[in-house]
């Protein structure tokens, strides 16, 4: 084979590539995600949702009902464009039916009675097997257990993260739809939600303006790492999508990497300039290793940002080196910790570019603005 045709059989891979990640081929072609408005795109973060705790008690499906409710009233008083489902979206190893799908179903309806655009990533507890109760072995024993309607027996078992999201866009993904989810390549699994999403221009129709980047930290059925085959998919796809790195790039998982650590303020401290943030009760729990994805982002100065949760105790910003390390704000009532509830909103300016960041609380009230990146 000639150079010239090891260069373009490379170009055509690299293509096919991006189009199986961008949801480009195959039954999805939502709509285009496109900067709005004078100009803006915005996103809310709904982190930590934990459905389906304890539904066998008053207290999980009370719960699930005050997620609800912090949704409804950040969507309500933000307006998104994009909401991002930044992982434990259920917490499936307390959830006693034979699949997860109905809860994850559940939180995605404030957005899609709002009709708003959503792109989740997985959690740690998204595809976790069933964890059965002490108490239960006890002499009361096993509680009356109520499956949904639609369910037939309980059985206990985790739902597999392909099963989930395979539900999710066979739903409500596709031209009409509103999930901008996506299976990631197979080459990558365990690991299932990395993909890519443009953003495109509000001038400019067919140019994208922004690309968030979706990747899967790991946990639950496996271990919690970002790998070396997400590294080396990230970079192709950057180098593909942005060889210049000309477009302005954000990147959302769940599970922090250990630079997050580095970087954390102390806990229980006040948190100081140049971190921003109101909520810093607990120390980070990174990835259980770091195989280059870090050093990787590090090295684009197209990268401005970084979201996670997991954290439920933290939701400050730090610097490392030339971009920003981001957690959400814990919204879900399910889960651990008592602290008010609430979501990260990121909102984008196109020309210039600039990323503006804030915390919006379940009570109405924000907090913790910040620039993450302004271009003169």
């Amino acid at each position: 084979m000639r150079p010239w045709q090891y260069r373009l059989a490379a170009a055509l891979a690299a293509l096919l590539a991006a189009m199986l990640a961008l949801g480009a081929v195959g039954h999805r072609s939502p709509a285009p995600l496109r900067f709005v408005r004078g100009g803006r795109f915005k996103v809310a973060l709904f982190a930590d949702l934990h459905y389906g705790e304890n539904a066998w008690t008053d207290w999980g499906p009370a719960q699930d009902d005050r997620s609800d409710r912090v949704m409804a009233t950040v969507l309500d008083a933000e307006k998104p464009d994009l909401v991002v489902y930044l992982g434990d979206l259920v917490t499936a190893n307390n959830v006693p039916i034979p699949n997860a799908t109905l809860y994850w179903d559940r939180a995605f309806s404030p957005a899609r009675s709002r009709g708003v655009p959503w792109a989740t990533v997985f959690g740690n507890h998204d595809d976790m097997a069933f964890e059965w109760p002490m108490e239960w072995f006890s002499p009361d024993g096993v509680p009356p257990v109520h499956c949904p309607p639609s369910v037939s027996g309980c059985s206990f078992r985790g739902t597999p993260r392909v099963d989930l999201m395979t539900a999710e866009t066979d739903r409500d993904g596709g031209e009409e739809g509103l999930s901008r989810s996506s299976v990631g390549p197979k080459e990558l699994w365990p690991g299932v939600s990395n993909y890519v999403l443009q953003v495109l221009s509000r001038d400019k129709e067919q140019d994208p303006a922004l690309l968030m980047y979706f990747l899967d930290s790991g946990g639950g059925s496996y271990p919690e790492v970002i790998s070396d085959a997400q590294v080396r998919w990230f970079q192709s796809q950057s180098h593909f999508l942005n060889p210049d790195g000309r477009i302005p790039e954000l990147v959302f998982w769940h599970i922090p990497s250990t630079a997050y650590a580095k970087v954390a303020p102390k806990a229980k401290s006040k948190i100081r300039r140049p971190c921003v943030g109101s909520l810093n009760m607990e120390h980070v729990a990174p990835q259980q290793a770091e195989w280059g994805m870090m050093d990787s982002l590090a090295k684009r100065p197209s990268v401005k940002a970084i979201f996670v949760g997991h954290n439920h105790g933290l939701d400050w910003c730090c610097p490392y080196d030339k971009l920003w390390l981001c957690f959400a704000r814990h919204t879900g009532h399910g889960g651990y910790g008592g602290w008010p509830k609430g979501s990260r909103i990121v909102e984008m300016s196109e020309n210039p570019f600039s990323v503006e960041s804030w915390i919006r609380m379940e009570n109405g009230t924000t907090h913790s603005h910040i620039v993450l990146a302004r271009f003169s």
